[in-house]
């Protein structure tokens, strides 16, 4: 009786539904696909911690704009939407979002561009939560 499985069933999903998406690509289709499926996790109830690394760290800058919107599906009723719009929308329902930690000292800018609310991830914990096997990891 350790293990916590009775309530889990019930519920449907684990308890602490958490996800980690790593995002890297300087592709808009990619970057924009990566956060409309993250916010359909975030929807479902999953606890998200958005990792953003190369490129696609600049969606973290201020101020930063993609060069264009992309179009959703037909069913979709947001028409057109950005990646960092999408983003922003995550932070707003509690996503955590950090720029990868090589991500600031490879670029002639500091911390201070950063949008408000994104962080600079550490190693350490990021290895923790890459090595949780209740921690599902996407990489787009």
């Amino acid at each position: 009786m350790a293990d916590n499985h009775g309530g889990e069933a019930e519920e449907g999903k684990a308890m602490d539904d958490k996800a980690l998406v790593i995002l890297t690509s300087d592709s808009l289709e990619t970057q924009g696909m990566a956060m409309i499926l993250a916010n359909a996790m975030q929807q479902q109830g999953t606890d998200l911690q958005l990792l953003l690394c190369d490129q696609a760290g600049d969606l973290a800058v201020e101020g930063y704009q993609s060069a264009q919107p992309i179009n959703t599906p037909p069913s979709n009723p947001a028409g057109q939407v950005t990646p960092e719009g999408i983003m922003q929308m995550l932070m707003g329902n509690g996503a955590q979002v950090d720029v990868c930690a090589i991500y600031l000292p490879n670029r002639d800018y500091g911390e201070e561009v950063l949008r408000e609310g994104v962080g600079i991830a550490a190693p350490g914990p990021i290895a923790e939560l890459m090595r949780d096997p209740s921690v599902p990891v996407f990489t787009f």
